[in-house]
């Protein structure tokens, strides 16, 4: 007997494991007495981070390094197994040169690799680190985005100041606080009503993708509306379908620059016509379970690359999403499932 399917694992960028320790963050005399034994994630102007070259663990630099103590941009991202761990901003020493290495979506990207380390960035190669330099560096990156987006009091205009190493701002002039943002955003998979998890899965494509590439449907919770209803919402302006039994699955930080995804499902009739939006969404399709399973099949070997499965009807050929998306999770769970 099926049953409803949930998410089979834990989407990759929602890993960690550094206590965030907040209590810390107004206890300068604690952090300061502990730098020199302290390590640090560097962010480049890009938001690549090292990692030791043919490991899944970060590149962490010694905090004494950096001074006697933390710097003004010091950013305390937690505590691990008795270490303190900071972001800083810095690029490779040395001379760097490339490396090619296949990103989360499939594709074969050339890299920057100086000193052992090869630099990465978050969205194409989080999947392949260990569970705390995932966390750290999902952490430091979304604190990152905050802090060039808050330079300025959003109630006076006049520049700001970072406090509580890294974790608010304060107003050089009217002393106004603020502290780092997340805008939530809803992500779904819509299946057909068949069964208990239906038999075909609704995908999109955007306009500004490469060819191939297909995802679920998202959008961002409006001001004042329940996530269920922006669900709703959504999936109706972007393809014309009308859902029902929307249901919760899980969540995955997505700081690009500041969003969390909110993962849902819920059902839809296929006969019904799609409307893509105009602009938004250059296409829309069911797929069967059997399609699904063979593009992850195509897509298991990474270093080789994503390789487009055809659709039945030879309308479209698809390449599912990165490795680092909730989005690849809930379609491996969905297409694992029985209908």
């Amino acid at each position: 007997m099926s049953v409803p399917f949930t998410l089979g694992a834990l989407p990759t960028l929602s890993r960690s494991t550094v206590d965030r320790q907040e209590g810390l963050r107004t206890n300068p005399s604690r952090l300061t007495s502990r730098w020199a034994d302290a390590r640090v994630v560097l962010l480049d102007d890009t938001g690549r981070t090292p990692v030791v070259e043919g490991t899944s663990t970060l590149a962490f630099r010694k905090a004494v390094d950096f001074g006697t103590a933390p710097p003004a941009d010091a950013v305390f991202l937690g505590e691990w197994q008795d270490v303190d761990y900071w972001s800083l901003p810095g690029g490779p020493s040395g001379e760097a040169d490339t490396v090619k290495m296949a990103g989360s979506w499939g594709f074969v990207e050339e890299v920057p690799r100086a000193d052992g380390e090869i630099w990465v960035e978050l969205r194409g190669y989080g999947d392949l680190l260990d569970d705390t330099s995932a966390g750290l560096f999902t952490t430091a990156q979304a604190l990152r985005f905050w802090r060039r987006q808050a330079k300025f009091c959003t109630r006076c205009g006049h520049p700001t100041e970072l406090t509580q190493f890294g974790w608010a701002s304060k107003c050089t002039n009217c002393g106004r606080e603020e502290y780092p943002r997340t805008d939530p955003a809803v992500i779904c998979l819509v299946h057909s009503q068949e069964g208990v998890n239906g038999s075909h899965v609704l995908l999109a494509r955007q306009p500004i993708w490469p060819a191939g590439r297909y995802s679920v449907l998202a959008g961002f919770v409006e001001a004042g509306e329940a996530l269920e209803s922006c669900v709703v919402r959504e999936i109706r302006e972007e393809v014309g379908a009308v859902v029902s039994d929307v249901r919760y699955l899980g969540s995955q930080p997505w700081p690009f620059p500041r969003s969390i995804m909110l993962g849902f499902t819920a059902r839809a009739d296929r006969a019904l016509p799609l409307v893509p939006a105009d602009g938004e969404i250059e296409e829309a399709l069911w797929v069967s379970r059997a399609e699904v399973r063979e593009a992850f099949e195509n897509s298991s070997v990474r270093g080789e690359g994503s390789k487009p499965t055809p659709i039945a009807d030879g309308a479209a050929e698809i390449i599912l999403p990165g490795n680092s998306s909730i989005a690849r999770v809930m379609l491996k769970a969905w297409a694992d499932a029985e209908e």
